[in-house]
């Protein structure tokens, strides 16, 4: 899996290709911890493509969630795929984070 990392203020917005699965679902979070330093600040996922992910991709995402929750932020994500959506809602995990349909959207709600 590939993670691009861009900035627009305090907002990181990172852009996740492939499959957030095993390890790579761990390098995603490390990634993001690393990025988001100890200043924190928001996050957006653009998962526009992001074609899977398993239970250990959902865990690191959940857990950047509650991260971000503890600080009194949200992971805000964008461009959901049908099967990100699916997976997301049958583990009633899609109330942790804020759904947009586009990124500029979800950086907006940063603002």
């Amino acid at each position: 899996m590939r993670i691009e990392c861009t900035r627009e203020g305090r907002t990181h917005i990172l852009r996740p290709y492939g499959v957030m699965a095993g390890a790579q679902a761990e390098a995603f979070e490390e990634q993001v911890r690393e990025v988001l330093g100890p200043g924190g600040g928001d996050i957006v996922i653009d998962i526009s493509n992001l074609g899977f992910v398993d239970s250990r991709g959902l865990e690191a995402l959940v857990s950047l969630a509650q991260l971000q929750i503890r600080n009194g932020r949200m992971v805000k994500l964008a461009g959901e795929q049908p099967i990100v959506r699916e997976v997301l809602e049958l583990t009633e995990l899609a109330p942790l984070f804020q759904r947009h349909g586009e990124v500029r959207e979800a950086i907006k709600s940063c603002q």
